[in-house]
């Protein structure tokens, strides 16, 4: 079991010793106790648990989700099926950010084909598209054809 301070642990994490503290005040990571000469000492464990947070933070886990799986992780008797549960309501988080994403997509591309069709000199105004999408209000080919 290799030891680290809070340097050598960030490193070895890839993150900063900032990340490392805001993770133990916000209880994802326990503080080491000091040693003899005043320092912190992390283990392995400290590292691999940092690289599992920002991995799951990248996939879209809020910090109360992630603690609440390591709360589940300290539990022995936790069943797949509790992770089952947290997992499943994720996926529909996801596919409802995937339906927002598909709809700013098609939204961007009515904005894009009315700028195609009126380059260069035509007036455009980008907000009002946005506030009342660009085909059902017209309100961009509209102002484009005036002048």
């Amino acid at each position: 079991m290799k030891n680290f301070t809070i340097g050598k642990l960030a490193e070895a994490a890839s993150v900063g010793v900032e990340t490392v503290r805001f993770y133990e005040r916000k209880g994802l990571l326990k503080q080491p106790s000091k040693n003899g000469a005043g320092f912190r000492h992390y283990e392995d464990g400290d590292a691999t648990r940092i690289r599992f947070i920002k991995r799951s933070q990248e996939l879209g886990f809020t910090l109360r989700e992630i603690k609440d799986l390591f709360v589940l992780d300290a539990t022995r008797k936790t069943k797949c099926s509790d992770y089952g549960v947290r997992i499943e309501r994720k996926m529909e988080e996801v596919d409802g950010k995937i339906k927002d994403l598909q709809r700013l997509k098609g939204a961007l591309g009515e904005i894009l084909e009315l700028c195609e069709d009126h380059p260069g000199g035509a007036e455009c105004h980008i907000l009002d598209c946005f506030e009342n999408g660009c085909k059902m209000s017209g309100q961009c080919k509209r102002k484009a054809e005036k002048k």
